[in-house]
C-alpha cells in the first residue's frame, strides 16, 4: 500500500521540544524523513495568529503535526485553569485554521485521553466523547482539546480538510516534566523515589490513596503511532473498520493495560532500589478512578505498541539519572 505522505513532503512539527513532539520528530527521522520544519518558541509564537499565518504562507508545509500544548498534572490544572484553556485554544485554533487556509494536505492533532467523561464505561471507546461530565481536576484542558477535535471535524465535514486526531493515554519517557508542582504522576514518582534513594530518605509521601488505575504509553510508541496514522489512515479506513459511515476522526492510542498508582509506586521504587516506607497523602486528590482506553480501532487499522511498561520505566529512570548529573 502506497504511503499517504512521502519523503518529499515538507513536514511541520509544532511542539518538537516537548516530550510528545520530540518523540514524533525522532520517529520521522528514524524512518528517513528529512524535510522537517521545527521552530523554538522564540522563533514562532503559536499563540500569535500573525506569526502563524506568516510562517504558513512563507513555508507552505504539506503536512502539519500539532503536538504543541500547555500541559501539566492535577496541581497545575487546578491552579491555572484559565491558562490551560486559553493558551491551548489559541494554539490550536491558530494552527488548525491557518493549515486549512494554506492548503495543508494532511493535518494531525494530538489530544489527550482526558477528553472523555469522568465516569466513562471501561474501556473507553472513541464514541464516548461528550457522553458525560468531565473530571473536574483537568476539565479546562480537556475542553480545549475537545474544541480542537471538533474544529478539525467541522473543517473536514464542511471543507474536506484532511485532519485526523490522536488521543494518547498517559505518556512518559525522555523529555518528561519532573517538576513536582506541575508534572504528571509517573515522572513525579520517579523523581521522588530516585531522590529518596540518593538522599537515603526513610519514607516517601505520595498523593492520594494509590487506588486509581492508569494506563501508560511510552512516548516513542506514540511517535511510531503518529507516523503510522499519517502514512496509512484516512476517514475511509476508519469507516471500513467501523462498518458504518461516521464523522469520527479521533483515534485512541494506548496499551489497553492498566496499573494501580499504588502498584506503580512499588514498581518505580523497586527499579530505583528504594527500600524505605511508602506513605499516602489522603488530603490530596486521586483524580479519575479509572481511565483505560479501548484501542481496538487503531489495532484493527494495523498498529500495536512495542514498549512494555516495566522496560519503559527502566529506560526512563536511566534518562532521569542522566539529567541529574
Amino acid at each position: 500500500m502506497e504511503n499517504l505522505i512521502s519523503k518529499k513532503d515538507k513536514i511541520f512539527i509544532a511542539g518538537h521540544l516537548g516530550m510528545a513532539g520530540n518523540a514524533i520528530l525522532r520517529a520521522f527521522k528514524k524512518k528517513g524523513y528529512e524535510n522537517i520544519l521545527c521552530f523554538k518558541r522564540s522563533e514562532l509564537d503559536l499563540e500569535d495568529i500573525n506569526q502563524v499565518e506568516k510562517l504558513m504562507c512563507q513555508e507552505k508545509p504539506n503536512i502539519v503535526v500539532l503536538a504543541a500544548a500547555k500541559v501539566g498534572g492535577i496541581m497545575a490544572n487546578s491552579q491555572y485553569p484559565a491558562d490551560f484553556i486559553l493558551r491551548n485554544l489559541k494554539i490550536q485554533t491558530n494552527l488548525i485554521e491557518s493549515s486549512w487556509r494554506n492548503n495543508v494536505r494532511r493535518f494531525l492533532f494530538l489530544g489527550s485521553s482526558c477528553i472523555y467523561p469522568k465516569f466513562s464505561e471501561q474501556p473507553i471507546r472513541e464514541e464516548y466523547l461528550l457522553k458525560g461530565y468531565l473530571e473536574e481536576t483537568n476539565e479546562y484542558y480537556a475542553l480545549a482539546k475537545i474544541a480542537g477535535i471538533k474544529l478539525c471535524q467541522a473543517l473536514h465535514k464542511q471543507h474536506g480538510f484532511d485532519a485526523i486526531c490522536l488521543m494518547p493515554t498517559n505518556l512518559y519517557g525522555p523529555g518528561d516534566n519532573y517538576d513536582l508542582n506541575t508534572s504528571h504522576v509517573l515522572p513525579a514518582l520517579i523523581r521522588k523515589f530516585y531522590e529518596a534513594k540518593k538522599n537515603q530518605t526513610q519514607e516517601v509521601l505520595c498523593w492520594g490513596d494509590g487506588s486509581p488505575y492508569r494506563e501508560f504509553l511510552h512516548c516513542d510508541d506514540l511517535g511510531a503511532a503518529t507516523l503510522f496514522v499519517l502514512e496509512n489512515v484516512t476517514q475511509k479506513n476508519i469507516n471500513q473498520i467501523k462498518k458504518i459511515n461516521t464523522d469520527l476522526i479521533h483515534i485512541n492510542v494506548g496499551t489497553s493495560k492498566e496499573i494501580s498508582i499504588k502498584e506503580l509506586a512499588k514498581l518505580i521504587a523497586q527499579n530505583c532500589n528504594y527500600t524505605g516506607i511508602i506513605k499516602w497523602d489522603l488530603s490530596k486528590p486521586n483524580g479519575t478512578h479509572q481511565k483505560r482506553l479501548d484501542t481496538t480501532l487503531l489495532n484493527d487499522l494495523g498498529w500495536e505498541p512495542e514498549i512494555k511498561l516495566s522496560e519503559g520505566i527502566k529506560m526512563t529512570i536511566s534518562d532521569y539519572g542522566k539529567l541529574c548529573f
